[in-house]
């Protein structure tokens, strides 16, 4: 039986050297990770003891293949045993771990096996290890030369005679930013970064107690699932339960029914995530849920909306949900996970701004009654020993509620990006500070986000944030959803032209000509925007690989002409 956190045993907290220093002691309690099905039963139960035996297993025939330290291995993230089992072997056996996405349920075979392939390259990858179906695709034609493809079990049974030792700065694993997709960056994390980083959250931001228990079905690929569900867990030895991905996006609500029915206390979602339970409880209800003692509803992994978690916490009060545990988080995979983390049983901590003086001035100044509002979330001062500035174009430091460019600085910082020093030097300065690309200000140390740098649009002298433009058409409009919506800009003949790309389901004519006009009366009346507005087929927005929304990819589709056909079709 897999056991809460440290029912058995003294807790330590993220106090190791390594990642495989962590795994051997929680090997020693009862604890470990209990894999679910798609109908979310238990599929296995994973101790951490067979988990490290199995792991030092695998590890001596990985080694027996051929494959040398330093090594990166491609793992096909499958939210299984298997996934995990191969992640720890080459932790044992000093290889570096390269967790790769599944298939996009409507991408297509093509393009995913031209995804992996770019990853395994930018990687260069000597093995590929993942569910027999997949690594069959990569198998037919491997971008680039790879010692073994295929699963676990056809690995040859000899295995190595020893296994190396393992030191705080070797490399632990390589993680592709979510982002990375047609030019893969690969940000290279060592074992004393994931440590480092993995104690500050356990200790300072989740304030890990006994009989804590976790429970996540985000993606292993990407850094919010793995670090924050696999490995920050590992590292206290927190009992944890993993849901497929798949399982949620089908059943939102199974997985309020687990953290209830296995007595979870610490779960993490993207707003969307949120927002789709809350939707989908408006027909099922929310009788037979307890939700009494989640104490932690983080939030991150995309910009956080307010309005969808006023509503959860109302949808769910009843089944003893509190909006005290909602903890905004801010972070990113170039600082392994999290920089900053909001205090515990606060709640969500709002900002209000005019949105006309953040467009003109670029000051977070609060809005009245008169002014055009949007609400931002406050996620918290920085995890101990680690920095934030926010900085003008020229790189000098701004006073508090003025909004620039976010720089960090701290111990869970990557090494850089792999094998790609000019990227690196681009992003991570020689005195340690990283340009995360966001943008934002500082409030009482506490940082705001307000969006991301590349997406910003500069229109007749205004900063428009994207997805000021997307929200509140979602919002206004009650047949678009979240997620509907995509805002960029593009270069026009005297200025920069918005463009606003609307999924829609309709091929009714009439319809679809009222949702595109009432899209741009929305942004003309709330946003004073001209905007090009082209609708879409249901799904043809792009995604990242961890479920948002990509506005360059949706911006470079529509430069290639992709949406022309929506354009002549509506």
């Amino acid at each position: 039986m897999i056991l809460p956190t440290a029912a058995d045993r003294a807790l330590r907290l993220a106090d190791f050297a390594t990642l495989t220093e962590a795994l051997d002691y929680a090997a020693t309690g009862a604890t470990g990770v209990s894999l679910h099905s798609m109908r979310g039963e238990v599929a296995e139960a994973l101790s951490y003891a067979r988990l490290a035996e199995e792991a030092r297993a695998i590890a001596g025939r990985l080694l027996a293949v051929g494959l040398a330290a330093g090594d990166r291995v491609g793992l096909i993230a499958e939210t299984d045993g298997d996934f995990l089992r191969a992640f720890f072997a080459c932790q044992y056996a000093g290889l570096t771990p390269t967790p790769l996405p599944l298939p996009a349920p409507l991408g297509g075979r093509e393009a995913y096996v031209a995804q992996v392939g770019r990853m395994l390259a930018a990687a260069e990858a000597t093995a590929l290890l993942g569910p027999a179906a997949i690594t069959a695709w990569i198998a037919e034609a491997p971008p680039v030369p790879l010692r073994f493809v295929g699963v676990i079990a056809d690995l040859p049974k000899a295995a190595a005679s020893a296994l190396p030792a393992i030191t705080p700065d070797d490399p632990c694993y390589l993680q592709f930013s979510s982002g990375s997709t047609r030019f893969p960056t690969g940000a290279l994390v060592t074992h004393r970064a994931l440590i480092a980083n993995a104690q500050a959250i356990i200790r300072h931001g989740l304030q890990v107690r006994p009989r804590d228990r976790a429970i996540s079905w985000l993606p292993l690929y990407h850094d919010m699932g793995l670090v924050g569900f696999v490995l920050s867990p590992l590292a206290c030895q927190m009992s944890v339960d993993l849901l497929p991905t798949g399982a949620f996006v089908r059943r939102p609500l199974l997985w309020l029914e687990l953290i209830g029915r296995n007595g979870a206390t610490i779960s993490y979602s993207p707003t969307f995530g949120f927002e789709l339970c809350a939707r989908r409880a408006e027909a099922a209800g929310v009788e037979g849920l307890n939700l009494s003692g989640w104490r932690i509803a983080g939030l991150g992994g995309d910009m956080i909306r307010t309005g969808p978690l006023v509503e959860f916490a109302k949808r769910f009060a009843p089944a003893g949900f509190s909006d005290k545990a909602y903890v905004a988080s801010y972070g990113m995979a170039e600082a392994t996970l999290a920089l900053t983390m909001a205090p515990l049983d606060r709640g969500l901590g709002v900002e209000t701004l005019d949105i006309g003086r953040l467009e003109q001035d670029r000051l977070a100044v609060a809005g009245d009654a008169q002014a055009r509002t949007r609400d931002f979330a406050r996620c918290g001062p920085p995890l101990p020993d680690h920095e934030l500035q926010v900085r003008d174009e020229d790189g000098r430091p701004l006073p508090e509620r003025a909004v620039g460019r976010i720089f960090a600085r701290g111990p869970s910082l990557m090494q850089g990006y792999f094998h790609q020093p000019e990227e690196t030097a681009r992003v991570l300065s020689a005195d340690g500070w990283l340009d995360t690309g966001d943008l934002g200000f500082l409030d009482l140390g506490e940082i705001v986000l307000t969006g991301r740098s590349k997406d910003l649009m500069i229109v007749n002298g205004r900063n428009i944030w994207p997805q000021d433009l997307e929200w509140t058409c979602e919002a206004e409009l009650a047949v678009l959803r979240s997620g509907d919506v995509a805002a960029f800009s593009v270069p026009g003949q005297e200025d920069e032209q918005v463009v606003v790309l609307v999924q829609t389901r309709s091929s009714d004519p009439a319809v679809r000509s009222e949702l595109s006009a009432e899209v741009g009366r929305v942004l003309r009346q709330r946003h004073s925007v001209e905007a090009e507005v082209r609708l879409v087929g249901a799904h043809a927005l792009p995604q990242t690989s961890s479920g948002k929304l990509s506005r360059s990819k949706a911006r470079l589709a529509y430069l290639a002409g992709a949406y022309d056909l929506e354009r002549a079709g509506a």
